[in-house]
């Protein structure tokens, strides 16, 4: 193998530093552009956090009755001066962001650190909330599955429940303000388990996903109490509003209402602003764009009979 081989570096190094410069020309920002959060930071941090709420089970493997607090509370140390750093990006960026070709303009930096500090502690009073929730998805899964053998099996196994806990995280930073930091914690999630929920999404307690690769939950879904999916499970947009400009129209409500003590099989595609009532069960592979009324069961024979429309 020649290792003085010639790659060209110095070329490669220029026209990629030309190319640089010229999109932040085209967006504005000549000068140094602030930092984004760190996939890798949030990695970890998750990784504390879940170890924060479930110390026994995802913490140190060496970890005695007697060292559980001090654990808990030397991780959270850690933990959330990191996560304060990572919203601290993101609210920079965001207000670079807001200026972004207004040269008199200047970020106010203390204010930004304030804003950081005060979302980080806000998220932080929320933990025992996430994880009396957490516990209610946990037994959601060890009693809808009989393969389940402990909650322990599914707190530690299930991918359903590892999307879950950054789905329930994510949420509230979503809520605070950070959207930026809460999708990325929930991407996380969906790239080692197949499960996309937008942290945008509410979810009621005892929530289980079973299988789960495959499942998407969109941004403005609302999800009840004790519901249950299966792999493959879509709920969706039916369509995109655009603007009078032809660009897409935010955060409008555009995803399912899933009402409480629902089931829905294996590949069904849910989509567009509609309700499915309390007690329904949709069968698999079931495409709906109309709502049904409690105590529903839909199949694909029922959607069939109706021309590919639900009528009541």
């Amino acid at each position: 193998m020649n290792k003085h081989a010639d790659w060209g570096i110095d070329d490669l190094v220029a026209q990629l530093h030309e190319i640089r410069v010229q999109s932040l020309e085209e967006r504005h920002r000549l000068n140094k552009p602030p930092k984004l959060p760190s996939r890798k930071a949030l990695s970890d941090i998750l990784d504390g956090l879940s170890a924060v709420l479930f110390p026994n089970r995802l913490g140190r493997p060496d970890l005695r009755d007697e060292g559980i607090d001090y654990f808990v509370g030397n991780k959270l140390d850690i933990v959330l001066r990191d996560l304060c750093e990572q919203v601290h990006r993101e609210l920079h960026y965001m207000a670079e962001h807001e200026q972004q070709g207004v040269a008199s303009q200047t970020t106010d930096a203390h204010a930004v650190e304030l804003a950081a500090q005060t979302i980080t502690h806000e998220f932080a009073a929320q933990l025992p909330r996430i994880r009396l929730l957490l516990d209610t998805d946990i037994r959601a899964a060890f009693q809808g599955d009989p393969a389940a053998r402990t909650p322990d099996e599914a707190l530690v196994c299930y991918p359903g429940i590892h999307a879950v806990i950054h789905q329930r995280l994510a949420h509230v930073l979503y809520q605070l303000g950070v959207p930026l930091i809460a999708r990325m914690i929930t991407e996380l999630a969906h790239s080692t388990t197949g499960i996309d929920i937008h942290p945008g999404a509410e979810i009621g307690e005892s929530f289980f996903i079973d299988h789960g690769t495959g499942v998407v939950i969109g941004e403005t879904a609302i999800i009840g109490k004790h519901v249950r999916l299966y792999q493959a499970v879509t709920l969706g947009a039916k369509r995109f509003e655009q603007a009078e400009d032809g660009s897409l129209v935010k955060g409008h409500a555009r995803h399912p209402i899933i009402e409480d003590d629902v089931v829905i099989y294996a590949g069904a595609t849910i989509l567009g602003r509609i309700t499915i009532g309390r007690g329904s069960v949709i069968g698999g592979n079931v495409w709906l764009t109309h709502g049904v009324p409690p105590n529903s069961s839909i199949t694909q024979a029922v959607v069939r009979r109706n021309d590919d429309a639900i009528v009541f």
